[in-house]
């Protein structure tokens, strides 16, 4: 699990005041880990274009072209000049080895470096800035951001386009800005550069982390007389689509809860032979999901007093995100996850009167609007599903950035409510559910082997038989 900043401005004052590090020492080092990552992808003699911009980002391309120089065909382009005090010292450094400054964009150039803006672009791309953006991504070569592509706000959103990165070399420490889900098409692979000290002295106090593929903890069964009973019943709500329900417990079955039963008054046909049918929530039951192929006018009266009666611990989904009786289930439930999608999450802010965003406001600023959320209710966790899943929780966000374009098949979000379903059954706080539900949908979509948009939400539920704890 690594930390995500909104910013770095004090993490680097920070360096300045209390470890005396000067601007230019920081600067440096951000050279030498992008140089890091060229010499990585090209062999000496290669031709490297590095587009820098008038202030402090430019600044570190200026000072990588200096460290290539001589080993690599350097093209430098400063389209707006070199204006602030850092970006004027490296031109003169550079100027003074002999590289020509460049008078316009070079020609099929082995690797690009963005060096325009960064995280300093407090505004929109202007016509000139667009028109480079457009032209370096119509360009072939291996494309490299510096700290975060040209385009990208604060919030991750491109204004209006961003260059699209294989990888971006951020400095110091992660920003928010690199996942949103409009982020996640241009920053590639994402490699934080050491700024002179190690990452554990440099970054402090934060409340928004990156989950890893090493944080994944499993079910694990390590008891060779346990039985069935010892791995929780989780009682899945068949709605109208029983389908979903049937696949929500297919997963959660697969994940290793003991038991499942599906909750209908309605024969489910093709159900499985391991998964139980009742008419009534069953005695032992350790865990509800419910939601999925819902429909909206359900209204579990006896379900929805025996939850909040017993606090039993219940995942909600999709319908259950239009209904007004949700409001009462959170407010009096301790052990709640909420599985929306951005369009769920929408109506589920308008059900709960904690405001009335369309889904582009939500999508603008997730992380807000996770946060508002956890404020409204912060005994409930969040999993918004998207490009970049986050799970909310007592004003913490994280932020699972595993998920691939495998997951954008139908039936795929009843998987995921089945895998955090499980998890509860089986005693997972909500929170741990959620987190380890999520990467391990995620983990399913990359272990899939099969053409990425050929899986379908039995496949997911076949991969999960594989997953193990990453060593």
């Amino acid at each position: 699990m690594q930390k995500i900043f909104d910013d770095c401005y004090e993490l680097d004052k920070r360096c300045y005041e209390k470890f005396d590090l000067s601007e230019e020492i920081l600067m440096e080092h951000a050279a030498q880990g992008m140089e890091r990552a060229v010499r990585d992808k090209a062999a000496p003699g290669s031709s490297v274009l590095i587009v820098a911009g008038p202030g402090n980002n430019g600044a570190d391309g200026i000072t990588l072209a200096r460290l290539l120089h001589g080993d690599y065909h350097i093209s430098l382009y400063l389209p707006y000049g070199a204006r602030s005090a850092m970006a004027r010292l490296q031109l003169k450094r550079v100027q003074q080895l002999g590289l020509d400054i460049a008078g316009s964009l070079a020609e099929h150039p082995d690797v690009i470096v963005d060096a325009l803006f960064g995280a300093g672009l407090s505004k929109a791309l202007d016509i000139r800035g667009m028109e480079i953006v457009d032209r370096l991504n119509g360009m072939g070569g291996y494309k490299i951001a510096c700290d975060i592509p040209s385009g990208i706000d604060p919030d991750g959103n491109p204004n209006p386009i961003a260059f699209i990165a294989d990888k971006t070399v951020t400095m110091g420490a992660l920003k928010k800005a690199l996942f949103s889900d409009f982020a996640k098409q241009y920053t590639g692979e994402i490699e934080v550069a050491n700024l002179g000290l190690s990452r554990s002295i440099y970054e402090h106090h934060t409340e928004t982390f990156l989950l890893e593929a090493k944080d994944f903890n499993p079910p694990e069964r390590e008891n060779p007389a346990a039985h069935k009973g010892d791995f929780g019943h989780l009682c899945v709500i068949a709605g109208k689509k029983s389908g979903a329900a049937v696949l929500c417990g297919s997963a959660a079955l697969r994940f290793g809860t003991g038991l499942v039963t599906l909750m209908s008054d309605r024969q489910i046909e093709n159900r499985p032979y391991s998964l139980m049918q009742s008419g009534d929530l069953p005695e032992n039951t350790s865990a509800v999901a419910m939601g999925m192929g819902l429909g909206v006018e359900y209204d579990p009266i006896m379900i929805k007093s025996t939850i909040i009666e017993n606090d039993i611990p219940v995942l909600l989904d999709a319908d259950v995100c239009y209904v007004p009786w949700l409001k009462k289930l959170l407010e009096k439930c301790s052990k709640t996850v909420v599985t929306p999608h951005p369009k769920e999450f929408s109506a589920l802010l308008k059900t709960l009167d904690i405001d009335d965003p369309d889904v582009s406001e939500i999508q603008r600023d997730r992380f807000g609007w996770a946060r508002r959320f956890s404020e409204a209710y912060p005994k409930s966790v969040l999993l918004l599903k998207g490009a970049n899943t986050l799970i909310a929780h007592e004003n913490m966000v994280y932020v699972n950035p595993l998920g691939t374009q495998v997951l954008a098949q139908a039936g795929s979000g009843d998987v995921l409510s089945g895998l955090v379903a499980s998890l509860l059954a089986q005693g997972y706080t909500p929170l741990n559910a959620a987190i380890n539900g999520s990467l391990a949908h995620a983990l399913c979509a990359r272990n899939y082997k099969g053409a990425g948009y050929s899986a379908t939400a039995e496949d997911l539920i076949e991969e999960i038989r594989w997953l193990k704890p990453s060593l």
